[in-house]
């Protein structure tokens, strides 16, 4: 058999998505950005602590480990983390135990599951998956992914590298925090219905295209399920659609982040 007709073998890596209610994970094929088998699911333990959390992260390591397909026991694993992270150390906490903040979380996994750990924020992951393997596949420039759930996540991409830690839901729209009032979560809370709430989507958009002149909106998260219902009542300059990696997106995206900084080719 010549080179050129060997195919080349993909990485496998785990990645792990730590959610406000549930923990879940995967063996992820980096050639392809799917998974490997079905996912893990554990229910996120109350009170969401660094100790009770790392437990049920190892379950879901171990349980992957034990799979066929799964990369060695040495590998590293991607977590992400509702949360601001910069150099290994967690800098906010949302729908999480407060004590994560300033704590020092690649660290802390890393020791838990004998083996390194990137953790990564979640909408930070979402964004690098959709980029890498999703809607955003193949687009130069800005590339805004933004996840409407229990608040505004976002990810901010820039020629297929990641500008992390982007709070883009909390910039002030008409004097709010536009989380407050444009997450899926605030639409629900005020009983508004769909064209209502294009109308608070369409200030939050208009100011965000404004600021960054994207080449393209992503837009995530439960909602994106929906999109029907408000996208095409934005009017805007930038293109913006739905994910397509739904919620594997966090998954993929932790693994996609320990292939990156590993250096590992795909």
């Amino acid at each position: 058999m010549s080179k050129g007709d060997k195919k080349k073998k993909s990485i496998h890596l785990i990645g792990v998505d730590i959610g406000g209610t549930g923990i879940k994970g995967g063996i992820v094929d980096l050639k392809k950005g799917k998974l490997v088998g079905d996912r893990v699911r554990i229910d996120t333990p109350q009170p969401a602590a660094p100790e009770p959390v790392a437990e049920v992260v190892a379950r879901v390591v171990e349980e992957l480990s034990n799979r066929e397909g799964a990369p060695d026991r040495h590998t590293p694993v991607g977590v992400t983390f509702p949360g601001i992270i910069q150099h290994g150390v967690a800098y906010s906490a949302a729908n999480v135990d407060k004590s994560w903040i300033d704590f020092e979380i690649d660290k802390f996994f890393s020791e838990r599951l004998g083996r390194p750990v990137e953790v990564i924020n979640d909408a930070d992951a979402a964004g690098l998956a959709e980029v890498r393997y999703g809607a955003g596949k193949g687009v130069d420039g800005t590339v805004l992914v933004i996840t409407l759930g229990t608040g505004i996540g976002s990810a901010f991409v820039f020629d297929g590298k990641l500008v992390p830690n982007a709070e883009l839901g909390h910039l002030e729209v008409d004097g709010f925090d536009a989380e407050s009032k444009a997450s899926a979560v605030a639409r629900e809370r005020d009983g508004i219905g769909w064209e209502d709430y294009s109308v608070r989507l369409q200030r939050y958009f208009s100011h965000v295209e404004f600021l960054f002149s994207p080449e393209l909106f992503i837009v995530g998260g439960g909602i994106s399920k929906r999109a029907d219902e408000y996208l095409p009542r934005l009017k805007l300059r930038t293109p913006i659609i739905p994910a397509e990696l739904k919620n594997e997106a966090g998954i993929v995206g932790a693994a996609l982040q320990v292939a990156i900084h590993h250096k590992l080719k795909k």
